[in-house]
């Protein structure tokens, strides 16, 4: 995966569209805690700048202006790591290109556990703000082409053999977005 720009489309479903409570529930699930900056502040930890997802130790800091897919995309390295491990992460999480896959694959999943979101406008968000795949798109990497973005994450115990969450959210998921 590389970006190929990383200026935030108008398109993109932004924090503010959703409720922010089911997103902070969601991460809390994963030991994380969401947190708010004001609108045209400064969003610590961010690694692409403002308005994308920052994180800091077992935070996620966001603003409403932040898009959804990079909320996730940001929680999901923290939650591929061990909690020891989170609490040495400033702004850049990523190991290895194992887990950068991984991570944009957990992302998609995350999405189907926010009402509003689901894994399809996530995937749609990806291409949309810049992501690029040897197939085209992210839906396509995520259905075809991640065999061993699949295998790393079962491997750790966060997808089960079916390529489904294997912490169960409990926020009340009402079907594809």
């Amino acid at each position: 995966m590389t970006l190929q720009d990383a200026a935030p489309s108008p398109a993109l479903l932004l924090l503010r569209e959703i409720a922010f409570d089911d997103c902070a529930h969601l991460l809390s699930r994963y030991g994380l805690r969401l947190c708010r900056v004001a609108d045209g502040a400064a969003i610590p930890g961010s690694y692409w700048g403002e308005p994308e997802a920052g994180i800091v130790g077992s935070d996620v800091f966001v603003r409403a202006d932040t898009p959804v897919h990079s909320l996730l995309h940001e929680a999901s390295h923290l939650i591929v790591l061990p909690p020891a491990r989170r609490q040495s992460v400033h702004t850049d999480a990523t190991d290895s290109v194992e887990e950068e896959d991984a991570v944009c694959l957990l992302q998609a999943l995350l999405g189907d556990a926010l009402h509003g979101v689901g894994r399809a406008r996530v995937l749609a968000d990806m291409d949309a703000w810049g992501y690029t795949f040897r197939l085209g798109s992210a839906r396509a990497y995520f259905e075809r082409d991640a065999d061993a973005a699949w295998a790393w994450l079962q491997a750790r115990g966060l997808v089960d053999a079916q390529r489904r969450l294997a912490v169960a959210p409990d926020i009340g998921h009402r079907g594809p977005a």
